[in-house]
Formats: structure tokens, sequence, C-alpha cells
């Protein structure tokens, strides 16, 4: 199993305490790219999937879980 498919099943699996770096190499890894920063707001946008993902960071250095689950919703087109 790759590094990408790990990550992957860790995040789908339990998408609390995802470390932010993490989340946005998994946005990277499923095609999505860095279009802004606006504050602690950061947008990633694909060129098909035409919903852009906004995450942030916590305190603590993870991602807040409601954001990986709307990002996983919007990878599997929900």
């Amino acid at each position: 199993m790759t590094k990408t498919d790990k990550l992957n099943q860790k995040i789908r699996k339990n998408p609390k305490n995802i470390k932010f770096q993490d989340l946005i190499s998994w946005l990277e890894d499923n095609g999505f790219s860095l279009d802004r920063v606006n504050g602690s707001h950061h947008i990633f946008v694909h060129p098909i999937i035409e919903t852009p993902v906004n995450i942030q960071k916590k305190k603590d250095g993870t991602a807040k879980t409601y954001q990986v689950k709307q990002a996983i919703k919007i990878i599997d087109g929900e």
C-alpha cells in the first residue's frame, strides 16, 4: 500500500484529528491546487470539480473535522 493510499484510508476512516498538512497533501493528490489564502482560509480548486474546498487550521495543527467531511463529499461527488 502506498503512502497516498494510507493517507486516503486514514482520512476516510476517521476524519477527526487529521493534520492540516496531511489534508493539504490529500487534496493535492486528488488533483486540487491552492488557489488563494484569505486570512486563515485556504481555498483549493480542481480543474474539473466546480466546488472549491475551503479548509482552516485549528490551533493544535489539525484540520477542522467538518471541513474534512465536506472535502470527502466534494471529492466523492455528493
